[in-house]
């Protein structure tokens, strides 16, 4: 789940709430889209290996 930043920036969180917190976890913040869609891939890879 990518969201845009008042800063510019766009943050990685994961898709399930943290229990512990009740927030989405944070996974990466990066300057484009396109970089975080990318770690999103390979997040999503990485958890199914």
């Amino acid at each position: 789940m990518i969201r845009k930043l008042k800063s510019g920036e766009y943050r990685l969180y994961s898709r399930k709430k943290d229990p512990k917190t009740g927030r989405r976890r944070n996974l990466g913040t990066f300057s484009s889209r396109a970089a975080a869609e990318k770690h999103e891939r390979a997040v999503q890879f990485f958890k199914r290996h």
